[in-house]
């Protein structure tokens, strides 16, 4: 019944979860559980068609359903086009970023730091020239190279992001330099604060 109302969210389910073609004219939601909604289609001309669209994951209880269907017609009327995808104006670390930090610290010192006494003595690189004498450098060099490569990655993940979300350049240039240092937690978080942006716009509308 509460569907029933929002026959354009129905029809943006279809085009983009369930890949309706053709001259779609509505849709009605006849079945709905934890792991999938049913819709039967009605197009401008020719027979109707039911299509499956799935939950993934599936609903844990009852109280998920409002913010996922929020979430899934958000995320359909955008790359349907129907919408614009919600910008995103200002910088904001996540405080897990430093979690990960003592991590990505460790592995560069070992991987980086020169271990010959005669050139370096500095008490500084001690531990490191120690723990070059019992493993060798390859096994910290080769975690080095392992996360460089993820986190040059992840950050042109988060450009595409920044592109998406109009960020304009200075916020931008924030969001992906903190991805190449911190990797994962920094667009994670981006994704996060798009997706509350979304769920609050489609709250306002609902």
């Amino acid at each position: 019944m509460y569907m029933s109302n929002h026959p354009d969210t129905l029809v943006s389910y279809a085009k983009w979860y369930a890949k309706v073609t053709g001259n779609i004219i509505s849709a009605e939601m006849t079945a709905i559980d934890s792991h999938k909604m049913t819709l039967t289609c009605k197009f401008k001309s020719g027979p109707t068609r039911e299509v499956l669209v799935p939950f993934e994951p599936p609903l844990v209880n009852y109280e998920e359903l409002k913010p996922r269907m929020l979430k899934m017609k958000a995320t359909a009327e955008e790359q349907l086009g129907t919408t614009k995808a919600p910008q995103i104006t200002t910088f904001q670390f996540p405080k897990r970023a430093l979690r990960v930090s003592p991590v990505v610290a460790i592995i560069t010192y070992f991987a980086l730091a020169p271990v010959d006494n005669m050139v370096y003595p500095s008490l500084l690189f001690t531990p490191a020239r120690v723990v070059d004498s019992l493993l060798g450098p390859k096994p910290f060099l080769y975690a080095f190279y392992v996360l460089a490569v993820a986190h040059v990655l992840e950050a042109a993940y988060t450009f595409i992001l920044c592109r998406r979300h109009r960020t304009g350049f200075f916020v931008g240039v924030a969001y992906v330099a903190s991805t190449v240092i911190f990797g994962l937690p920094i667009w994670m978080d981006f994704q996060r604060r798009v997706q509350a942006l979304r769920i609050d716009s489609m709250m306002k509308v609902d």
